[in-house]
Parts: structure tokens; sequence; C-alpha cells
């Protein structure tokens, strides 16, 4: 049990040689979630895209498959996390990818840049959703979407307890806190065990 919190301690911010072999295990286990999640989006070419605590770089490379000529940003708070992230995407980076260090409580970049924001498994550690929301609407085109892609949504999941920092948060409570946040045309979308995806209109 030591070594496993130890591990998945990392999730909110991948440090060292753990924090380096959670992001290989998140690449690889997070991509049945991701890839449903991101098929109930509908994708136009040549979007650009935020993806907000964007771990090892893998959904950065399912956002690129999506929109013919796109440009994709990842943002991460981890500096293991940019690092893996430069590396699985090195062949676009600085062309069409663009991995920065940065929070999410302070988004790095100007008012209505991107047509799409998603936020895949990390709304679990942002302290101050109203606030975080709040900025991912203001990077947001009019008309852009933001998908929040989740598979603990439980509040008294195991995982909460194993994992320091963490909070689930049911798909009803992110979607009024997303209208109080001034997002509308809010959809829910939930598959078993327990996926969900909320996707909001700015």
């Amino acid at each position: 049990m030591g070594l496993m919190k130890s591990l998945f301690t990392n999730c909110a911010c991948p440090k060292g040689i753990m924090g380096r072999l959670m992001l290989k295990f998140m690449n690889a286990c997070h991509a049945s979630l991701t890839n449903w999640g991101l098929g109930l989006i509908h994708f136009q070419d040549g979007w650009t895209m935020l993806d907000i605590g964007c771990g090892g770089g893998a959904t950065l490379r399912r956002l690129l498959r999506r929109s013919h000529g796109c440009t994709v940003y990842g943002l991460d708070i981890s500096e293991e996390s940019v690092a893996k992230a430069r590396a699985l995407n090195k062949s676009l980076l600085n062309k069409r990818v663009f991995v920065n260090q940065g929070s999410a409580a302070e988004l790095p970049y100007p008012d209505g840049q991107f047509d799409l924001v998603t936020a895949v498994e990390t709304v679990y550690f942002w302290p101050d959703l109203p606030h975080y929301f709040g900025e991912v609407r203001r990077v947001l085109k009019k008309g852009g979407r933001f998908a929040i892609i989740v598979e603990v949504v439980d509040t008294d999941s195991k995982w909460v307890q194993i994992v320091d920092g963490m909070q689930a948060f049911p798909p009803e409570q992110l979607k009024q806190l997303l209208i109080d946040a001034g997002f509308s045309l809010i959809e829910i979308h939930q598959r078993k065990p327990s996926y969900a995806t909320v996707i909001a209109v700015k």
C-alpha cells in the first residue's frame, strides 16, 4: 500500500522516478477514457486547442489526429510532465505543438484563443473550480467548447483516499459550476464503470 500510495501521489504533480513511472502509466491507461471522451466532440479542421494538465502528452497526439491542420497547446504544472509531453511530440514541437509549464489557476494565454479546451483526469486537483472554470472560459473563443473527461465521479471513491489532494466531483455538480461560470449548452455523457465527460460551450 505504501508503494502504491507513493506512486499515485504523483498524479497531481509528477516528480522524479515515481513521477516518470506515473506518466507512462497515465499515457497508456487513460487511452480508452480519453478516446471515448474525445469521440463525443464534433471536431472541425484548423482548430486551436489546449489540453490543461497534459501529463505525458498522449492527449495532445490524440487531438492532432482529430483536427486537420490544427494547433495544439499543452500546459502542466509538473516539470516532468512538460519534458515527457515535449519528447512524445518532438516532431511537431514548436510547429503545431506547444507545451509549457504553468498553472490552470492563471492560464498564460490571451482571451479568446482556443476553439477547444480539454481537461482529462485533472479537475480533481483544482482547488477552486469556479475560478479555474472562469479562466478556461476567458481563453475560449465565443462558441468554443470545454470538455472535462474523468473516470472518478464518486466523492467516496477509494482513489480519493489513496491520492493526496484529490477530490471527485459528480457530473451534475460540475454542470452547475459550469453554469455558474457562464457556460451554456452543457452535455453530460456517462459510460460504465464510471467514465464521465462533461462538455460546455462559451
